[in-house]
């Protein structure tokens, strides 16, 4: 509860320290309006006035969190094998290493060029390029659950016969569940941010940040840009907190949980 009530107010804190720079000229309120007119935007999104024949946002609201659900899918669905291969086999993993290490620290908006002429602006560029850079926390994780595994464990697993396949899914994997799940919450704020940002950059058809390109490219509306922006803030806090709730309820009996980076 304490905590609770210390983000409550951190949040009213900055709210007031905005507003009183509105108030004293210190923000323009052309470019940075105050918060009392941009929290109402945020709610107004969702009504009619911004949802017509021509533009939509609960359209691009939909769209972009089905491109965040389906890039953590398959971000996941990629990442924990190749995990659990190079974390158990190693010589895989010294083979795979240098390109590991030049791949990984290529920002996924430097990639927007090459994959829109690759691929296109749509759906499948932001999709594309979130996977990608939702891949390496979860990798990395995993990688590191499976450094970690008490030696003595994976021998009694051999002394029982379990052949290496098996004994990644029975002593590995459980092992490793904790971590992974750790990089999947990390990951999942990655994928908002890259998702957002593409559709911003690359024009593509829907999304919020499509949204927010007419808005910003056509009226000039910084109330609305700004409102979009704080609930594309608040949809990460919630997401963050509800992975974190429910990885403290899955996994009450490893007391390493959330200690992973």
């Amino acid at each position: 509860m304490k905590r609770i009530i210390r983000g409550l107010l951190g949040i009213v804190i900055v709210l007031a320290l905005w507003q009183l720079g509105s108030f004293t000229g210190l923000f323009d309120e052309s470019y940075i309006p105050p918060p009392t007119t941009v929290l109402p935007r945020v709610l107004e999104l969702f009504t009619s006035q911004y949802n017509n024949a021509e533009d939509s946002f609960i359209r691009d609201f939909v769209a972009t969190m089905l491109a965040w659900f389906v890039s953590l899918l398959i971000a996941v669905a990629i990442a924990v094998p190749v995990g659990l291969l190079l974390g158990s086999v190693p010589s895989v993993r010294a083979a795979t290493r240098v390109i590991v290490e030049f791949l990984r620290p290529i920002p996924s908006v430097a990639l927007i060029p090459l994959v829109i002429v690759l691929i296109g602006s749509g759906p499948e560029a932001k999709i594309s390029l979130a996977v990608y850079a939702a891949i390496w926390p979860i990798l990395f994780n995993t990688i590191y659950a499976l450094d970690e595994i008490d030696p003595l464990q994976l021998d009694t697993a051999r002394s029982f016969g379990l052949g290496r396949a098996r004994t990644m899914l029975t002593v590995g994997l459980p092992h490793a569940a904790p971590f992974v799940f750790t990089a999947i919450r990390l990951a999942s704020a990655v994928i908002l941010i890259v998702v957002i940002s593409t559709e911003y950059l690359a024009g593509g058809a829907v999304g919020m940040g499509t949204f927010t390109l007419k808005w910003a490219s056509g009226s000039g509306r910084q109330d609305v840009i700004l409102a979009v922006t704080l609930l594309a803030g608040l949809i990460g806090y919630l997401l963050d907190n509800g992975f974190l709730r429910l990885q403290r309820t899955l996994f009450k009996w490893n007391q390493t949980t959330g200690a992973a980076t």
